[in-house]
């Protein structure tokens, strides 16, 4: 007992500590308040109606009619059978949110750190480094929750390729399954990529050295075993990533069949998304600075001047109110960056810098080729647009690289590989088997490097840099130069001070190594210095985005959208129908996703045929194209600035009979043969599916009839009543990965019509048409899953019982 509390209590006493620090920096959160996520209030606007399904019924929808005019729920939290590998991560993030995500940083970390030999100590510093890192904050404040979940497994997936090529096979082998198991159950795929892209780079760094030291074998040993590994991970979470595969395949992250633009252009071919959305977010060179410098650049783009601003001075002398000049300022960009948005900048610490450079001089091997690599590579692709001949060789080379957008997100790996450089630096600096006069010449050069830069821009700042932001026009136009020299001018203070700031950190960081060096520090003391130094330092810079001010009452989370007059109107109609509203980009917003069955939504990745009919027709003003979707309401500005819901009384309905068919050659024929289209009478059918139309000519039955009678997401039941064979139109979005039809109980056949629709042929009499989503995706996925979760639980077993047989037979030869 005394020996496990000796190796285990400063772990225990570790992980009480990280719980304490994230609730302590989210502290709100045990009043029961709840962070309020911009990204986060839209996901529950989108996944009301299948949770509330869930809550009522008991069962799991895997189809929402509330976005988009209908699309799949896997992206939007659904729930999969056989899905253990999920459980275990809500283990994990016992603690309320976002005080979870934090705690995930914390002991991910940790963890790596333990794995490469590192004193606890310094582990649990390299640990806050991490957590406590600006860009890792924020994105819990704006709700990348699930980049942050993935950001948050990194660090473990490293743990096991880095045990696994130490040679210890069954550990790595449990660790690396599992922790990129727990990765992929993030679901944020593109930070997995990322991820995917330092191992490649840690592999390629161990294959060169192994290359060297004559241990091949031992090199693709340990690759086999983690290949393994990552096929059951990726068996674990089967159905998740087969349901995204299938669903990214017809969304606007897919490759589309138009071939031209709406202004009949051609369109540029690409498996991809465009290059301009790819690099919209492009980090500026220049801007990398202010990974060492939190205001190099403003701050972020929502950053108030200070109240003593130069700005405020001036406007304030040329008469301006007060009310005036604070809703002027409001509007004034601090931000001078180039990137349309930025909600804080990407600042790992000053002290993390200066000891990051302080480790280039101090640590060699494998890990500082790996992470030097890692580090550049991450930092220009970064840059995007900005270095256009890297991002085009990975765009068009890389496989899948041209999915993601958003390329200054890369920097994560920037987050992770540099605490990790800092603390191994300042393990070696510690350890007696450097030479004093190497430490000291590292100490030297990294203060000479961090503090040189920081000097050069205080003495040069005005010389090297203009401080001018790509909306400066706006302003000068209407305020006149003089306020916009007044407003650089502030920029320059928050530079100035920022900088100071950044000095100061370098200057006592190295002053407390030094006084360690020269033994006027003991070792507990400096590290309790050090901790206290950068916790200073990074939470300072990341209460200024995310504090107690995101916080409100959960009610607000819970029910992020009130009711407004439009909504109380419409929901006096308990009938079946669609909801557009156009008092804001209908395709950018989950707010009337949250009460109604909404033609737009808001979502990363957009039903591509939508996103398609929204380019040619909604986002022009034709709303012609509202008719088939049967949009019901119309919610407009009212004359008092309210919403108003106008009822529009052309909609076709939830079925409906046609009597003429155009058949189109291709999609650019489809989708245009809409424009103006009598939809009630005439129907757009793909030649490919001109096989699925009646024989002969379509005969009008005036008296034919159809009638949806029930309805669930998942589950529509139509009944029809005709003399002759009719074609008839639903006002449901055509997806064929799932949904299938039955006539009388028995399997029929449909398809698509008008670009979007489903359509099907309905034989003469009477019939009970049923569509009903039933995703094979779905059960076979949840089989792979629970095939893998058996197979890993009977590895693990026959792993640890060779690895102790083993060890048996070693005791017993020396004894």
């Amino acid at each position: 007992m005394q020996r496990f509390f000796k190796n285990f209590l400063p772990h225990i006493v570790t992980l009480l500590l990280f719980i304490i620090a994230s609730l302590a920096y989210f502290s709100p959160v045990l009043q029961g308040k709840k962070i309020f996520q911009s990204d986060i209030v839209q996901y529950t606007g989108m996944a009301k109606q299948h949770n509330d399904y869930r809550e009522a019924t008991g069962e799991e929808t895997y189809w929402t009619n509330a976005a988009f005019g209908g699309m799949p729920t896997y992206q939007l939290g659904a729930k999969y059978p056989h899905n253990y590998i999920k459980q275990l991560d809500l283990t994990l993030r016992f603690l309320p949110r976002p005080a979870d995500y934090l705690f995930l940083y914390f002991i991910g970390m940790y963890i790596l750190f333990l794995i490469l030999k590192v004193d606890y100590k310094l582990a649990f510093l390299g640990a806050l480094a991490f957590g406590f890192s600006t860009y890792l904050i924020i994105i819990l404040g704006v709700g990348h929750n699930a980049k942050a979940h993935a950001i948050a497994y990194m660090p473990l997936v490293l743990s096991g390729i880095i045990l696994t090529f130490r040679g210890k096979y069954v550990w790595g082998f449990i660790l690396t399954t599992i922790a990129l198991a727990l990765e992929l159950v993030a679901n944020h795929f593109q930070m997995t990529y990322y991820l995917l892209l330092l191992v490649l780079i840690i592999g390629a760094v161990y294959l060169v050295d192994a290359f060297r030291k004559k241990m091949i074998p031992h090199y693709f040993k340990s690759v086999a075993i983690m290949a393994v590994g990552a096929l059951i991970a990726v068996g674990l979470n089967a159905t998740n990533i087969m349901a995204t595969k299938e669903y990214a395949d017809t969304s606007t992250r897919g490759k589309s069949d138009l071939t031209l633009q709406p202004d009949g252009s051609p369109k540029v071919e690409s498996s991809g998304l465009d290059y301009e959305y790819i690099t919209e977010y492009s980090y500026g060179r220049l801007e990398s600075f202010n990974l060492f410098i939190p205001g190099f650049m403003g701050g972020g783009s929502g950053d108030a001047l200070p109240d003593d601003s130069e700005t405020r001075e001036h406007l304030l002398r040329m008469g301006a109110s007060p009310q005036d000049v604070n809703q002027i300022l409001n509007q004034v960009p601090v931000y001078w960056g180039k990137q349309p948005i930025v909600a804080g900048p990407a600042y790992i610490g000053a002290v993390v810098i200066f000891l990051a450079l302080l480790a280039l001089f101090l640590v060699k091997g494998r890990l500082k080729w790996w992470i030097s690599v890692a580090f550049l590579l991450s930092l220009f692709l970064s840059w995007g647009d900005n270095f256009a001949f890297l991002t085009n060789l990975f765009i068009d080379y890389v496989p899948l690289y041209n999915k993601f957008r958003a390329v200054s997100s890369i920097q994560v790996i920037i987050e992770l590989v540099l605490p990790i450089l800092a603390i191994v630096g300042l393990h070696q600096f510690f350890s007696s088997f450097e030479r004093e006069e190497i430490k000291k010449k590292a100490l030297l050069y990294a203060t000479g490097i961090a503090g040189g830069i920081a000097i050069l821009f205080l003495l040069l700042k005005s010389t090297l840099f203009d401080f001018t932001s790509p909306y400066d026009k706006f302003f000068i136009e209407e305020l006149g130069m003089p306020f916009i020299e007044a407003v650089r001018g502030d920029r320059m203070s928050i530079m100035t001070l920022d900088t100071l700031r950044s000095l100061i950190f370098v200057l006592l960081t190295s002053s407390v190594l030094w006084l360690f060096m020269k033994s006027k520090l003991k070792s507990m003391t400096t590290l309790v210095i050090l901790a206290a130094l950068l916790l200073i330092d990074l939470v300072g810079v990341g209460k200024r985005y995310v504090n107690s001010e995101n916080f409100v009452a959960a009610r607000v989370v819970d029910e992020p959208f009130q009711k407004n007059g439009a909504d109380l109107q419409i929901l006096e109609d308990d009938g079946y129908y669609r909801v557009f509203d156009a008092t804001t980009n209908p395709f950018n917003s989950g707010r009337a996703s949250y009460y109604h069955n909404a033609l737009g939504g808001y979502h990363a990745a957009k039903p591509g045929r939508m996103q398609d009919i929204d380019t040619y027709y909604l986002s022009k003003g034709d709303i012609g194209i509202l008719n088939m979707m049967n949009v019901r309401y119309i919610i407009t500005q009212g004359r008092n600035g309210g919403a108003v819901a106008q009822r529009n009384p052309y909609a076709n309905g939830s079925a409906w009979f046609v009597e003429n068919v155009m058949i189109a050659e291709n999609a650019d024929q489809e989708i245009r043969l809409l424009d103006s289209l009598n939809t009630k009478e005439t129907a757009i059918v793909h030649a490919d599916f001109a096989s699925e139309l009646p024989l002969k000519d379509i005969q009008r039955d005036s008296t034919a009839t159809i009638e949806l009678v029930r309805h669930q997401p998942d589950h529509l039941v139509y009944e029809t009543s005709s003399s002759s064979a009719q074609l008839a139109l639903f006002s449901e979005v055509y997806y064929p990965k799932g949904w299938n039809v039955y006539i009388n109980n028995k399997p029929a056949s449909y398809f698509r019509a008008n670009y979007v629709l489903r359509a099907m042929t309905i034989p003469e009499g009477n019939h009970k048409i049923e569509f009903k989503f039933e995703p094979k995706v779905i059960q076979t996925g949840s089989m792979i899953s629970l095939g893998s979760s058996v197979l890993l639980v009977l590895l693990i077993f026959g792993a640890l019982f060779y690895n102790y047989r083993k060890q048996t037979s070693v005791k017993h030869k020396d004894s």
